[in-house]
């Protein structure tokens, strides 16, 4: 690891708006499971909404949410420290009080959530894991997690560049029934978005810059029992899904 990492990680270590549990530590034995339930009475001090960000990456996204929306509380997600340290040393800075990062897997969400303490998710320009489907973020294996912390009727985003996961998301959410709220394959081709939807994280500048459009689609929650994974072919993106330094000449 190189010293500029190890830095920021011990820099994160003295940051108030940053909880850290790694992929190999005993969730049992952290600290921030104290906060399962508890996220507005013991850090935030309010009763207002809670928003994760989901692969929060930079965390920026989740700053500008957190700056536009002062009535909402926020907290970025993401196993990548090195690259939370940015968003989280900026709300330090700005002394931003509604919002968080917490360091962890995705996967064990419900060990620091408890049901219905998720008001909304945000999920942008995440890896769309065109293997694997249960590592996708909005794949079913994900949906059965979200539906155990959020309350009913709340509200999921994603923004993403990636016409596989586009296409996945919105053949999932067809089968399962669930109530889509927007949806669009080009989110900037009219004036039609709101202040929130045009964010824009360092990785969608580079996105736009190549040429790639930005799909969106946001859907509200109901909770199942029972969930239909997609089954159909959908064709493989033309660029690279992950470091994506090659877009293809073919259309998107």
């Amino acid at each position: 690891m190189g010293k500029n990492k190890l830095k920021k990680f011990a820099e994160m270590e003295t940051f108030h708006n940053v909880f850290q549990c790694g992929a190999r530590e005993d969730v049992s034995n952290s600290p921030v499971v104290s906060l399962k339930g508890m996220w507005r009475e013991k850090y935030f001090h309010n009763d207002h909404p809670i928003v994760l960000e989901l692969g929060c990456g930079r965390g920026e996204y989740t700053v500008g949410l957190a700056q536009l929306y002062p009535d909402k509380n926020f907290i970025g997600i993401d196993i990548k420290g090195a690259r939370m340290w940015a968003g989280a040393k900026m709300a330090e800075q700005e002394g931003l009080c509604n919002v968080a990062f917490l360091r962890t897997n995705i996967e064990i969400l419900t060990s620091f959530f408890a049901e219905n303490e998720v008001d909304e998710i945000w999920i942008t320009f995440c890896d769309p894991q065109m293997k694997k489907a249960t590592k996708r973020l909005t794949s079913t294996y994900f949906m059965q997690r979200y539906q155990q912390i959020m309350r009913e009727g709340g509200v999921i985003h994603l923004k993403t560049d990636s016409p596989f996961l586009y296409t996945y998301t919105r053949q999932m959410l067809v089968d399962n029934d669930y109530p889509v709220v927007a949806d669009t394959q080009d989110l900037y081709s009219t004036s039609q978005y709101s202040d929130a939807q045009a964010l824009k994280t360092h990785y969608e500048e580079q996105w736009l810059d190549r040429g790639l459009t930005i799909k969106y689609i946001c859907w509200r929650l109901e909770k199942k029992t029972d969930f239909i994974e997609p089954t159909i072919d959908i064709e493989k993106d033309s660029y690279r899904s992950y470091g994506r330094n090659y877009v293809s000449t073919t259309s998107h």
